[in-house]
């Protein structure tokens, strides 16, 4: 018999199903196939995930049949899948989800097919002669096919001679010409050309790290994952480049990581300007491509075709065989961790994989998260330091301006220095980048009357003000609607806007640089398909003079015209409920700091805050990660917070909540029982964001030594404890956030 994952709607998906296999198809499947199984009254496509030897104690209903010739997974991927159901607390369809992408999966997006015209015979010239005459169309048609050896596309031949659809099918009719459908992969960069680029002499740093990845890849069972901890500009790209060049040296294969989706193009246009010989070998995955390029990219990669891999967090399961390095780029970036079921984060299972491959694996960051920090202290990680700009630029001069002191001016939300700052720059023909993360005009509408603020219906937070629409619009649920013109509350008109968000600032800095070109990045902005790319590519042309932006612009690029970058508010994240708020504050600091002075003009950084001796602004300014880090896990071992533990939260929600409540509080007691050794588990409480999309939230943490003691704790105890159906648990197993 054998195991067959499915993925069905919540609450009825939560177990694989067993099945027999009819006689005509023993041989034929094993882990990994895709296969079609009866479930109730319908038919659906499964994943083996298991093939049994006992019998069954029961009569089971057989497979109707197995889709295509070979597994589409890989053994090691579905090794990973078992691991991530274990250890992340999930079924095991869940996990065979992130090995197998939706347009793949569903086999719903078919190849893209593309007419080939083939001649069937030849012509003599007295024969083309005497079609010239007649039917001059025809005739460059057959002149063109009888230069080809192979068929051609339509396309290129209707283009070249003019003809149209009905002279190409009048020819097939003829019997001069086959006309076929040919399969074509969808390349997402396939209209680009990119030019060729060679690999930079390595400085003493650059060269320390080289060699350390190079050892690796040669005895890669017995490395140890490679941390490279680079200030921003030292090179650490170029270190990745002449690492994966070796990796292809060497016959094996190399999956590059990368954090945003904003900054996939100028990653991939780079690597495919190094390797320009093997460009159609260079494979993208990421979640901004249409569901046909990603079912072509994966084939692609699945079939041999490619053997570089560039995406975001969902490629690190790409089906690359041979594997030689994986690099994981920005490492401490928390958009590696996955939001929903199964919460895996991209930078351990890339560690994991790395260790079943076997092959080397760097992190990269000039900020590395503390657990990778501790690991390299404690030696488990080997530690790779390049702590100089390449061809010795120096680091940006970090201004700190204290808003208590200074304000801005007017209405502008600039602080003066600031101001003279951007003006200075434009002068010179320099470029500025300004940095605020949070999206919208401003964040909340209030009454000076009564104090009555616009609250989301469904969720626990204000709406934001967003000016372009005349609306208001949450950012957890996506509500809208109109901004009221008087308080809903008391009917005064005396309603205003509070708090600043990108749309304010755009507003802001055009009206006081009214000739500058200005351009503004985030979610709100950046909704069509190639908009990242398009005003990347712009701003690297000097076509944007201010880029106004969120975290999507913070880290990673590298304009080398860029020399002032302005902070507008540094406090925003640095006030939540979260233990991580200073790390994540002085990490976007940093990292939007280092994309000053990337070029030959040193840069200069102002960092407008309200809180100013803050140690994360302050340790920022120094440009000092280790004394910050040495802070911080003191903190953090005083505490017992990670990476000293580990943790797991778990989230309730419903609509009601009363159910949603009393459901916490039992659990969580249920959960103090036997629990694991050195392990604590806390009270139900609610979470800092109560109330999400219309449910009420309440949490349970529990910390431990052992990650996996606490996960298998959980399932355990979640399985002797069944939930009503209105009241839904979410497992989060080394959560990164906490809201």
């Amino acid at each position: 018999m054998i195991r067959v994952a499915v993925v069905l709607p919540e609450k009825a998906g939560d177990r694989a199903w067993d099945y027999a296999i009819p006689d005509d198809m023993v041989g034929r499947i094993g882990p990994g196939a895709r296969v079609k199984v009866p479930i109730r009254s319908r038919s659906v496509i499964g994943t083996v995930v298991d093939v049994k030897e006992e019998e069954a104690n029961r009569e089971l209903r057989a497979i109707q049949e197995v889709i295509g010739e070979t597994p589409l997974i890989l053994p090691k991927l579905l090794e990973i899948a078992r691991w991530i159901a274990d250890y992340y607390c999930c079924p095991i369809e869940a996990a065979m989800t992130c090995v197998l992408p939706q347009a793949v999966r569903s086999g719903d997006v078919s190849a893209k097919l593309v007419r080939h015209l083939k001649i069937l015979r030849d012509f003599s010239a007295d024969e083309l002669e005497a079609i010239a005459k007649r039917a001059p169309r025809q005739a460059e048609v057959l002149g063109i096919l009888l230069d080809e050896s192979e068929a051609v596309p339509a396309s290129e031949i209707m283009s070249r001679s003019g003809a149209s659809d009905a002279v190409i099918r009048t020819m097939a009719r003829n019997g001069w010409i086959e006309i076929s459908s040919v399969p074509v992969g969808r390349d997402p960069y396939g209209s680009e050309s990119f030019l060729p680029t060679t690999d930079i002499l390595f400085n003493d740093s650059q060269r320390v790290a080289y060699e350390a990845i190079e050892e690796a890849m040669l005895a890669p069972a017995e490395a140890r994952p490679i941390l490279v901890h680079g200030v921003t500009g030292s090179g650490k790209t170029e270190v990745y480049l002449q690492s994966i060049r070796k990796a292809l040296e060497l016959g094996k294969t190399a999956l590059v990581l990368v954090p945003e989706i904003s900054l996939t193009p100028q990653t991939v246009e780079r690597f495919k300007a190094r390797f320009a010989e093997r460009q159609g070998e260079v494979a993208v995955l990421h979640s901004h491509l249409s569901q046909g390029e990603r079912r072509d990219e994966w084939h692609k990669i699945h079939s041999g075709k490619a053997c570089i891999v560039i995406g975001a967090r969902s490629a690190v399961f790409a089906p690359l065989a041979n594997l030689g390095v994986i690099i994981v780029d920005e490492e401490h970036e928390t958009s590696y961790k996955q939001e929903e079921a199964p919460r895996y984060h991209a930078r351990d299972i890339a560690v994991l994989r790395a260790r079943l491959e076997p092959c080397a694996i760097v992190l990269g960051s000039a900020t590395p998260s503390l657990e990778s920090w501790h690991n390299a202290q404690t030696g488990k990680y080997r530690l790779s330091v390049m702590p100089q700009r390449v061809d010795d630029r120096r680091m940006p001069i970090l201004r700190v301006l204290d808003l208590r002191r200074v304000g801005a001016g007017g209405d502008s939300l600039l602080a003066p220095a600031l101001t003279l700052a951007i003006e200075s720059r434009l002068e010179k023909g320099e470029q500025v980048i300004l940095f605020l993360n949070r999206r919208g005009f401003s964040t909340s509408l209030q009454c000076n009357a009564c104090g009555a603020v616009c609250q989301c219906p469904n969720c626990s937070v204000a709406l934001t003000y967003h000016r372009d629409a005349g609306s208001l619009a949450c950012h957890i649920c996506g509500h809208t609607q109109r901004a009221p013109k008087k308080c809903p509350a008391c009917a005064d008109p005396g309603i205003r806007f509070s708090g600043t968000g990108t749309q304010k600032v755009e507003d802001a800095v055009r009206r006081l640089f009214s000739k500058a070109r200005i351009a503004r990045m985030d979610a709100d902005s950046m909704g069509k398909k190639n908009s990242y790319r398009e005003t990347l590519e712009a701003f690297r042309r000097a076509e944007i003079d201010i880029l106004i932006g969120t975290q999507m612009i913070a880290k990673g690029l590298d304009f080398p015209n860029v020399t002032l970058v302005g902070i507008v508010n540094a406090d925003l994240g640095l006030h939540v409920p979260d233990f991580r708020a200073g790390e994540r504050t002085f990490q976007l600091l940093t990292q939007v700091s280092g994309r000053a002075g990337r070029g030959e003009v040193e840069g200069e950084v102002f960092v407008q805050t309200f809180t100013p001796f803050s140690p994360s602004i302050q340790f920022a300014r120094q440009h000092d990660y280790e004394g910050f880090a040495e802070q911080e896990l003191e903190f953090r071992s005083s505490f017992g917070f990670p990476p000293f533990r580990r943790m797991v939260l778990i989230t309730l929600r419903s609509q009601s909540i009363e159910r949603a409540e009393f459901c916490a509080i039992t659990l969580a007691r249920k959960l103090k029982i036997e629990l694991p050794e050195g392990a604590i588990c806390g009270e139900c409480a609610p979470a800092p964001l109560a109330k999400a999309k219309t449910y009420h939230r309440f949490q349970v943490a529990l910390r431990g030594p052992s990650g996996r003691a606490l996960a298998r704790h959980v399932r355990k105890t979640l399985a002797a404890l069944p939930m009503p159906e209105d009241v839904f648990v979410a497992v989060d197993v080394d959560p990164v956030g906490l809201l």
